[in-house]
């Protein structure tokens, strides 16, 4: 059979070697919406998903370990519209379930490792059956098996009946990021919201085929999309090169943190994602509130944060500034080649440091602005300097080589075959500052740009909730905007911290969004 492969570049190992064991950083986007049962037919979910899959071949791509520097994505195409189909059903699972979707999130973060070598995507389709369906529940293991209920609906009074579903993609972080999610979604429901009919859709699978998959791919086309080390490249200019060098250590010597959450160990990793929405007319009020200051939502999320931790941190304490991780989308420096598909990893990593005192004498309000003010100052000149591209290539590199290291370590260790490396001799070395994060913050920004409603006005979104499988003592909180609301959301280890500290600064979170932003 014919085959298509490529080496993972240094951000995607980074990935992808820790999540091996238990599927640390695999994603997720979960979406509640309401539509008429007709519209979610097995059958045509099937033939949408199997078109995304030949578009996007890294979804239906394996991985190949030979070594630690050598990973590779290997893709075998579909030998025919009917393979295509039968591979599309193997990787979809519809679920009848009376519960929210909150079941799923403990499903996929605390169970088992749902994706594997083997299967780097995974789409579940669950249905809040009525009493009417008289439906009993399945396992909440994976199954392909068909949901009796969608697949027997019809165009008749029952198919046209509007009933609650859940959407929720699955896909490991090394073949993409968040805002690949999000687009795979406006496809999905822009395809499926269509008026065609499932013979219709299916012959959609059929034309895709042909014009993707059915002749071998020329020598001189990436069948696969490239990684974004190698659409960065390498700068051979040795003066730039030199320079960007240069840039990078002095953009790590910046990465100055002193502030931490306490860290519990715990064997046991359990994940919540605590998840709030405000009022349309509140948010109105938040984007006007911030637009008269000059920031973004976006921004102003990063204040809330840095004023929320102050709050409840003690005056001694205050001293060391406080730090959040972030990540760029990085697409937009990239030229778009002629097969390219948007289904590849494709972010860079910054930091936004903020001082961790709150003021004694002047206006609170003030200071919050202020930094919200720093915080869009910081992540402009990270997204217009001129040295961004070697910048994201150096990181990509630091991860890379520290990612090998840990994995082998980890390997060895769980062989059985460690040996700890010997005490260092070297003269001691000026302290060097402290460079923690106190939590991740991910700013997703306006999703209703992104959503093309117009394209399933029958299918009405409602709730939208990303995220990954965390590592123990993990954290990451998501800001966006969806459905008219503002929404924040924080996926931590409840293991893994002390839960008085982390409902706090959660309180405090609301409390500063409500005070300043309202």
């Amino acid at each position: 059979p014919i085959s298509y492969e490529r080496q993972l570049g240094d951000s995607e190992l980074s990935y992808y070697l820790p999540s091996r064991a238990t599927g640390v950083n695999d994603m997720y986007l979960h979406l509640g919406f309401k539509a008429p049962k007709s519209r979610m037919l097995r059958r045509r979910v099937r033939a949408v998903w199997a078109i995304l899959r030949m578009r996007h071949p890294l979804l239906a791509s394996k991985v190949v370990m030979r070594s630690y520097e050598d990973v590779r994505f290997v893709f075998h195409p579909p030998s025919s519209a009917e393979d295509a189909l039968a591979e599309a059903d193997g990787v979809l699972d519809f679920r009848s379930q009376s519960k929210d979707g909150t079941y799923l999130l403990e499903w996929y973060l605390n169970g088992p490792r749902t994706l594997s070598n083997e299967r780097l995507s995974y789409l579940v389709v669950s249905h809040t059956p009525t009493p009417d369906d008289q439906l009993p529940t399945p396992p909440s293991t994976p199954s392909n098996s068909a949901d009796p209920l969608v697949e027997q609906a019809t165009d008749s009074d029952d198919g046209d009946r509007v009933v609650d579903f859940e959407f929720f993609i699955c896909a490991v972080h090394c073949i993409s990021d968040g805002m690949a999610l999000v687009q795979f979604s406006n496809d999905f429901f822009s395809l499926l919201g269509s008026a065609s009919s499932p013979e219709e859709l299916e012959q959609n699978v059929a034309d895709e085929w042909k014009q993707r998959w059915a002749h071998p791919i020329p020598s001189d086309t990436s069948a696969l999309p490239l990684s974004s080390d190698e659409k960065l490249g390498i700068e051979k200019h040795r003066f730039r090169r030199a320079a960007g060098q240069i840039d990078f250590q002095n953009f790590l010597r910046k990465q100055i943190g002193g502030q931490a959450f306490p860290r519990r160990r715990d064997p046991v990793r359990h994940t919540i994602v605590p998840t709030t929405s405000f009022k349309e007319d509140l948010t109105k009020v938040m984007l006007k509130k911030c637009k008269a200051q000059g920031v973004s939502i976006s921004s102003a999320l990063f204040a809330v944060c840095n004023i929320a931790y102050a709050r409840m941190t003690s005056r001694e304490k205050q001293e060391l500034p406080l730090m959040m991780y972030a990540a760029i989308n990085i697409r937009s420096y990239f030229p778009k080649a002629a097969r390219d598909s948007y289904w590849f990893l494709a972010v860079g990593y910054f930091n936004v440091v903020l001082p961790n005192f709150m003021p004694t004498s002047s206006d609170v309000s003030e200071t919050f602005w202020q930094r919200a003010r720093k915080a869009k100052e910081q992540i402009s000149r990270v997204a217009s300097s001129p040295l961004i591209k070697s910048r994201i290539r150096a990181m990509a590199i630091m991860r890379g080589k520290q990612s090998r290291l840990w994995a082998k370590e980890d390997d060895e260790k769980a062989a059985g075959t460690w040996v700890p490396p010997p005490p260092t001799t070297d003269e001691p070395s000026a302290p060097k500052h402290p460079s923690q994060a106190l939590i991740g913050l991910s700013s997703l920004g306006n999703l209703d740009a992104i959503y093309e409603y117009a394209n399933f006005p029958d299918i009405k979104l409602h709730t939208f909730t990303p995220g990954s499988r965390q590592r123990h003592s993990g954290m990451l909180m998501f800001g966006y905007t969806f459905a008219g609301k503002l929404w924040i959301s924080l996926g931590y280890d409840e293991n893994g911290f002390d839960r008085e500290t982390i409902d706090l600064f959660w309180g405090n979170v609301h409390a500063a969004v409500h005070e300043f932003l309202t």
